[in-house]
């Protein structure tokens, strides 16, 4: 259909992006017409997204949703957008660097920590090679390439 953008979904399913009418794609309010699964990828279509070129005009552009309708989180549960930035340390109290990403390539999530020295390492988010504890990361230096 003309207009219609795929998306590549940070979210469980086409469901939970459609609960939201109002995103931002790049930057810019826009009202979610439509969205469904395709069976590889969503397709959606936007207010004022009328055409091929206005729908490619939006290549590589986020779509984001206030924070605030985000729902509620169990105990244990995170966002991944919340994981980066904390900074890690090892089991002695030495930072040893600080998240900058989150992958999930389906076996779990894994932490991208960036030491000081700039050299990055992708580190699975679970106990004993990283965890939570208050406001930071603990992980074993020994994942750390």
């Amino acid at each position: 259909m003309k207009g219609e953008v795929r998306l590549k979904l940070f979210t469980d399913s086409v469901d939970s992006l459609s609960r939201h009418a109002k995103l931002y794609v790049g930057n810019v309010e826009r009202r979610l017409l439509a969205v469904r699964d395709s069976g590889k990828t969503a397709v959606a279509r936007f207010e004022h997204v009328s055409d091929r070129s206005a729908a490619e005009a939006l290549r590589g552009s986020l779509v984001e949703i206030d924070r605030s309708t985000l729902p509620l989180l169990e105990e244990g549960e995170y966002y991944h957008a919340d994981l980066v930035g904390i900074p890690c340390f090892d089991e002695v109290g030495k930072q040893v660097g600080s998240v900058v990403a989150v992958e999930n390539f389906g076996a779990g999530d894994l932490l991208e920590v960036e030491r000081p020295d700039g050299k990055r390492s992708l580190i699975p988010f679970r106990d004993p090679m990283a965890r939570f504890e208050g406001d930071r990361i603990v992980l074993d230096p020994e994942f750390l390439a």
